[in-house]
């Protein structure tokens, strides 16, 4: 087609100008699509579909993220990257075996600071089989610990401890709820995943 255009233009310039003229008003977008399309923000954004992201010192892998979206921008201020439609990340022990669970719906990671913020259905599970559950939590890279101010309720194997706001390590073996609103003893067998 493009050559067929070439040989009219060079036959007949006034042909090829009427084309061209009848062609432009065929192509339409609005300057709203066109500045959302070259937006700095979207121009600087990497996307990632089903991500696996491995955390490791001195040769020894520490944990394990997988999300299914990732999407990262490193212009933004501060810079971050959003996991959205689900996350979960396994910790290791030192010998390379799972020590605990965590896992969420979405969750923002400030790079720079080394912060993420989990949200939607934040849910850890430790090997000793102790759950933390609460909606909104987060994980300090740095110091290697959770915290929360919202609501939490933790199951052990003999209760449920129900507070509101909570730290905790890493690994989930040691936690401490800031106030505690209500405990309650159950069997084990009643105990869910128990």
């Amino acid at each position: 087609m493009i050559k067929l255009l070439i040989k009219i233009y060079r036959s007949t310039p006034i042909l090829f100008g009427g084309l061209l003229f009848l062609a432009l008003p065929s192509c339409s977008n609005s300057m709203k699509e066109v500045n959302e399309l070259i937006s700095p923000g979207k121009a600087q954004e990497d996307r990632g579909i089903d991500v696996t992201v491995l955390y490791s010192k001195d040769g020894k892998i520490q944990a394990r993220l997988f999300t299914h979206e990732l999407i990262r921008n490193d212009n933004a201020k501060p810079p971050f990257a959003d996991m959205k439609n689900g996350m979960k990340v396994e910790f290791f022990d030192d010998s390379s075996k799972v020590k605990n669970t965590l896992t969420a719906r979405s969750a923002r990671w400030y790079t720079q600071e080394g912060n993420i913020l989990i949200r939607d259905s934040v849910k850890i599970v430790n090997d000793k089989g102790e759950m933390l559950e609460t909606s909104e939590m987060v994980w300090n890279q740095t110091i290697k610990k959770f915290f929360t101010e919202k609501d939490v309720s933790i199951t052990t194997p003999t209760q449920v401890i129900y507070g509101k706001g909570m730290e905790a390590n890493q690994d989930f073996s040691l936690y401490q709820i800031t106030k505690i609103t209500g405990m309650v003893r159950v069997k084990k067998e009643e105990v869910p995943g128990g």
